[in-house]
């Protein structure tokens, strides 16, 4: 029996929200009253969890966001993206635990194995210091003294007297395609998470996360990040799509890929394979479509359709073990009160 999935929102922090993709509108720019609303909007539609995205270089910054937002909701769980280059160890569970208190207990994090602002770190250090603060966060926040000598973090410390709400580590969903991001996740991940892909790769990459994990006497659950666009009929969810594009100039759309912090990552490179091996109009399988990569960095795929279609296409994901969805549409709100109409009330679905 299929387990029930959580379902998450995508609040833009990171000035990612379009009418048209590629032409900026300083209506949908990130702030705190926009990206606020999106959140607001998230909850009142149904949804169980909210990422709150990160990036040093765009938007606005995603710890102050997600402490402020916190006392605003009350239900929906916040996914609040960490970047590892950017704060010590101990403070930043501290951090954590503190928000996670003010959010009542509704706090996950999303690790993301960044860079410090200003630095120029190859894949295998940066994920190996990735694992260095999973381990030294998980032990503090699970309220254990820390005597940590390793190749980045050299400390001795006790745990904050400040605990999440529960005593407990929350949980850390983290993603990345490379071999070295692969085994940061056995090693150190609660939920990993993959872009879009064709239904075969989603399989192959279950299957050897999970191996991995064994391996190391572990267990993983597994969450797929990918936007939607649903409407009454496929007709008008595809012109939907199409009108998303409808004033793109390619070159802006480079660059708008170009500028993101992962512009040269693996999982990149793959959203791109994907959109070079879709047909004409983008379609890369049954209502997985492409273009959206066209002017994105990261995820680069939407499920498009109307709302049988949408829901047949998750329920299959899930059917081979995906547990958590995080799904975005542009705009977000406008997107995300579709989708709760839509499709939401007939997922089984809540928190993980």
């Amino acid at each position: 029996m299929t387990k029930p999935c959580e379902v998450a929102w995508f609040s833009a922090l990171c000035d990612d929200d379009y009418e048209f993709l590629g032409q900026p509108d300083p209506k949908l720019q990130s702030s705190f009253e926009h990206c606020r609303d999106i959140v607001l909007q998230a909850e009142s539609g149904g949804f169980d969890n909210i990422l709150l995205p990160s990036g040093y270089a765009l938007g606005i910054d995603t710890t102050a966001f997600a402490s402020a937002i916190a006392v605003l909701t009350k239900k929906i769980r916040l996914l609040m993206a960490v970047r590892m280059g950017e704060a010590w160890p101990a403070q930043l569970a501290r951090q954590i635990a503190t928000i996670d208190r003010i959010a009542g207990g509704r706090l996950a994090v999303n690790i993301i194995s960044s860079e410090m602002p200003g630095e120029s770190l190859e894949s295998a250090p940066r994920y190996a210091r990735t694992i260095e603060v999973m381990a030294i966060m998980r032990d503090l926040l699970n309220g254990q003294a820390v005597d940590h000598d390793g190749t980045f973090y050299k400390l001795k410390v006790e745990p904050p007297r400040i605990t999440t709400l529960s005593g407990q580590c929350p949980l850390f969903y983290f993603g990345g395609l490379s071999e070295d991001a692969r085994q940061a996740a056995a090693e150190g991940a609660d939920v990993y998470l993959m872009w879009p892909d064709r239904m075969e790769a989603v399989r192959e990459i279950i299957k050897d996360l999970t191996a991995r994990a064994q391996q190391r006497g572990r267990s993983l659950r597994f969450g797929y990040r990918v936007h939607v666009v649903v409407r009454e009929t496929e007709e008008e969810a595809r012109a939907a799509a199409d009108r998303l594009l409808s004033k793109l100039d390619d070159a802006a759309g480079a660059a708008i890929r170009a500028k993101s912090l992962d512009s040269r990552s693996v999982g990149v490179r793959r959203q791109a394979e994907l959109r070079e091996q879709s047909g004409r109009e983008g379609y890369v399988e049954d209502n997985l479509w492409t273009g959206i990569g066209r002017a994105r960095s990261g995820c680069g795929a939407a499920i498009v359709g109307d709302p049988d279609q949408v829901l047949a296409k998750l329920n299959a994901y899930r059917a081979e073990g995906i547990e958590a969805f995080i799904l975005s549409g542009y705009p977000h709100a406008a997107e995300a009160d579709l989708f709760s109409r839509y499709v939401l009330p007939n997922l089984d679905h809540g928190k993980l």
